[in-house]
């Protein structure tokens, strides 16, 4: 089921609140299982196929979560550790059966030239976060972060709706707790109309900016890339970057929105980053959550900076090379993952050298590279292969036939209505780089003083025009037909 979707928003959500707030003025235990239920129907509506899997991730985890704290209790901790272990290869075991065991055979083949047929395996629908989320959750567990869990509770924890599909990637101790709190199963509508806020936003960055800019990447990416202009080349580089910003902060805003709404914070998974001076500061603020495991469970567990200058750049290098795997089966990813693991490499050595010197000009330089660091970066995240992507780079560089920008600004474009397309990549540019994000302009966390405000008369005003735009902007996205976020492919 999808956000922009009338089915989820005019039949799903209202039921799912209705019974949530409902249940919890009779038990809370009974409204959390309720919600699991709700959320366990949410991804079953997608496909019920993976239902079974996911069952089967939830339940395993759980118990072997169990039996890891028990031991650890136990003073028992080489049986901890084998746990442990054991754990952690059911998941990543599963993870690479569903999500790389087609690109393994198919590069085995290649490899030896042996005829082998693709399994033809489908990738199960959010399988990435809730498997990332479960092993951060049985690592915390080995290290003593985690107490006795009810199993309805950790059970909403993986399956909980907002995040399921396309992160954020979640921690225990941030969600177990809300989910028991009293003040989080007490109805409001100030709390109500604050969330639909935020879902408002992200709908409209969805419906209108990251689809509306997304007509100009498929002609580049997917059709002419063999023969581009310079400026074809870069427009359609622009084009995704504008599309993948706002649809995954689209998914992010609405996310937290729909959360807020049931009275539960999700973690803040985007805050602006196409307006960092620094690929260190883009990645703590593009997929913050996924950045946080990353450094948190991979790169300290290789040994981090602890081990001197060389060694930390080895596990950068490491810890990107999988994150680009983790988005998916391809060779662009793992090239992707590596290119942006160099330039962290570059980065950290000049801050190094240089410091914090330099002031304004150091920022406006900086954000500049970093801009022209991370376009360069999403041709290979967007690309369907690696000559897919150098033929676009190469446009990018030069054009196919050597035309310059300036020249082909005075032709017409073969592929694209290219004035509409610079107005596009214009207005675009403008909202990332100078206006505020949601978590700016509306606040991060419970905010009790904006719910008060909005319990009034312009509180019920306001509701009711963030449903008349919801639904506008719902016929808009059906009128279209209906697109998926672009990472649900991760």
């Amino acid at each position: 089921m999808l956000f922009n979707t009338f089915a989820f928003f005019l039949v799903f959500l209202p039921l799912a609140l209705t019974g949530y707030f409902l249940i919890s003025r009779y038990s809370i235990r009974a409204s959390v299982v309720f919600l699991l239920v709700a959320s366990v129907v949410f991804y079953s509506y997608w496909d019920i196929r993976y239902l079974p899997l996911l069952a089967v991730s939830v339940v395993v985890n759980f118990f072997v979560g169990r039996a890891v704290t028990h031991a650890k209790e136990q003073d028992r901790e080489p049986h901890a550790r084998r746990l442990l272990v054991g754990g952690l290869v059911f998941n990543l075991v599963a993870l690479f059966f569903y999500k790389y065991a087609n690109f393994a055979v198919e590069n085995f083949a290649l490899l030896t030239g042996w005829h082998i047929p693709s399994p033809g395996i489908e990738l199960p629908i959010g399988i990435s976060f809730f498997t990332f989320t479960q092993i951060a959750y049985l690592v915390d567990c080995h290290q003593g972060k985690v107490k006795e869990t009810r199993p309805e509770s950790y059970g909403l924890f993986v399956t909980y709706f907002p995040h399921l599909i396309a992160g954020p990637i979640l921690h225990h101790k941030e969600m177990i707790p809300q989910f028991d709190a009293r003040e989080s199963h007490v109805l409001g509508r100030g709390r109500i109309t604050l969330g639909l806020v935020f879902f408002s936003i992200g709908l409209f960055k969805k419906v209108i900016l990251a689809d509306g800019v997304a007509r100009f990447v498929g002609p580049v990416f997917d059709v002419h890339y063999a023969q581009l202009t310079q400026l074809e080349a870069w427009a359609g580089a622009l084009a995704y970057t504008f599309q993948l910003y706002f649809d995954f902060s689209a998914y992010s805003d609405m996310a937290y929105g729909l959360s807020y709404m049931f009275g539960i914070v999700l973690p803040m998974n985007f805050n602006s980053p196409y307006k960092s001076t620094s690929i260190i500061e883009f990645w703590r603020r593009w997929h913050i959550t996924l950045s946080t495991f990353l450094r948190d469970y991979l790169y300290i567990a290789l040994g981090g900076n602890r081990k001197g200058q060389l060694h930390r750049y080895l596990n950068l290098l490491i810890t990107m090379l999988l994150g680009g795997l983790w988005h998916g089966a391809n060779w662009t990813f793992i090239v992707w993952g590596g290119l942006h693991g160099l330039y962290l490499m570059i980065n950290h050595g000049i801050r190094h050298v240089l410091g914090e010197r330099g002031g304004v000009v150091r920022l406006a330089l900086g954000l500049l590279a970093t801009w022209l660091a991370v376009i360069v970066a999403w041709v290979l995240f967007r690309a369907s292969s690696l000559d897919v992507a150098l033929a676009i780079l190469q446009a990018m560089w030069q054009g196919t036939a050597g035309e310059s920008i300036g020249h082909a600004l005075l032709g017409a474009s073969r592929i694209m209505p290219m004035d509409e397309c610079l107005v596009w990549l214009a207005a675009c540019a403008l909202i990332v780089l100078l206006l505020p994000n949601a978590y700016q302009m509306l606040g991060w966390g419970i905010q009790p003083d904006k719910e008060r405000r909005l319990r009034s008369a312009r509180g019920g005003v306001l509701c009711g025009a963030l449903l008349l735009l919801c639904l506008l902007l719902l016929a808009i996205s059906e009128t279209r037909g209906v697109s998926e976020f672009l990472y649900f492919n991760f």
